[in-house]
């Protein structure tokens, strides 16, 4: 039996056809490493177990549908066709899916951009801002045929009036949905009339809610001047926007109730600012009326001031001239006291008991010694009444006083 001769090439191209011809499909399980993925956007990686190893390429028309990303180490389920790569003659898998082994692929694209954007800090406490207390325009971003709508309105049309709704329809599910809620509320923000934003939709699969836990939409939030609340789903579920978002609302329904407060509440708590605020108002009038009774009681009028001075006036003279009699009496009697003591002193009292003052003319010399005098001088004698003038005749001795 003769056996032909082949090239390389020939026989690498018949084992080629012969992989894909019988390998059209098939589900392989390993453990990628060796990850990359270039410029081009295609994807290269070895799928390995204890026991061997296979390469892989995925192209980026596939590549780009991952919902999450591959990484060194992680266990993971292939989906491809076998082929040669015919340049190395190289068996490889041409991967069209990839799914994580034990683990649903949205939900590990779910825990990776979580953990990406809590270590950025997107879902910090300090960072959200807080919504108004009283909105005039809500702006919505969801379906303008869905639920969600419908029941956002029902709610604030019962619980307020006078609100302005300001939606900006877009598409909540499926291909191109996280580009269109990406610039819808970028666009909101622009142009800057609401003072608020609801984005969300009613209930659904996770699949249904996919396009709220891109990575765009999150950051659109993120970046959003306006308050954001997110209402996606029902209670139950949660999304990425809800963890971005200022606050997560577990329905639509909840959302609008958070944004606009009850009617009756409003007219509850405004009747207790009242009373609240007539007891206050109430406490302070009473303190002015005591005050300004008060002041009322220490306020004179410049007539009254007028007269109160007058009247002191009056009493000051009153006083002075009560003072000045009284005065004049203690003089009048110290006066009469000092004359009859001056007059209990007088000559003229001597006199008035039987003595008499002589007195040498002309000159009127008060005579004390006969030796002043000669027989013929003229004398005046001072009596106790009346007066006399003498002439001297004699002048007797000095008689001695004797002693008793």
């Amino acid at each position: 039996m003769s056996v032909s001769v082949v090239s390389v090439s020939r026989l690498v191209e018949l084992f080629k056809d012969l992989l894909e011809e019988n390998f059209v499909e098939v589900l392989v399980e390993g453990e990628v490493s060796n990850f990359s993925q270039p410029n081009s956007g295609h994807c290269y990686f070895t799928l390995k177990d204890d026991r061997g190893q296979l390469r892989c390429a995925m192209f980026r028309s596939h590549a780009r549908l991952l919902r999450f990303f591959p990484e060194n180490g992680m266990q993971v389920i292939c989906r491809g066709r076998a082929s040669v790569y015919t340049q190395r003659g190289e068996l490889q898998l041409i991967v069209e899916g990839i799914e994580p082994a034990g683990i649903g692929g949205m939900q590990l694209a779910f825990e990776q951009l979580k953990k990406k954007l809590a270590s950025e800090g997107l879902f910090a406490s300090e960072r959200k801002q807080a919504l108004p207390e009283f909105p005039q325009t809500i702006g919505v971003v969801t379906s303008a045929t869905g639920a969600a709508i419908h029941d956002i309105l029902n709610v604030l049309r019962r619980r307020a009036t006078g609100l302005k709704v300001l939606l900006r329809p877009v598409r909540v599910q499926g291909e191109g949905a996280a580009k269109e809620i990406t610039e819808a509320i970028a666009d909101l923000n622009r142009e800057g009339s609401a003072d608020v934003l609801i984005v969300g939709r009613g209930g659904g699969s996770l699949e249904d809610l996919w396009a709220f836990n891109e990575e765009s939409v999150a950051r659109a939030i993120a970046a959003s001047k306006l308050p954001v609340v997110s209402a996606v789903g029902h209670e139950v579920d949660f999304s990425i926007a809800d963890l971005v978002a200022d606050l997560r609302a577990p329905t639509p329904t909840a959302a609008a109730e958070l944004v606009v407060k009850n009617r009756e509440e409003l007219e509850r708590h405004c009747d207790q600012l009242l009373l609240r605020l007539g007891r206050v108002l109430q406490g302070r009038l009473e303190t002015l009326r005591v005050r300004y009774a008060h002041l009322r009681r220490r306020l004179i009028s410049p007539l009254e001031t007028l007269e109160w001075r007058r009247q002191r006036l009056i009493d000051r003279e009153q006083r002075r001239q009560r003072s000045i009699v009284w005065r004049q009496q203690e003089q009048r009697n110290r006066l009469q006291q000092l004359a009859e003591r001056l007059n209990g002193l007088s000559p003229l009292q001597v006199l008035a008991r039987g003595y008499a003052l002589a007195r040498l003319l002309p000159q009127g010399t008060p005579l004390q010694n006969v030796k002043q005098i000669k027989v013929g001088d003229l004398i005046s004698v001072q009596l106790g009444q009346g007066q006399l003038e003498a002439c001297v005749t004699g002048i007797g001795a000095e008689k001695k006083a004797q002693e008793t």
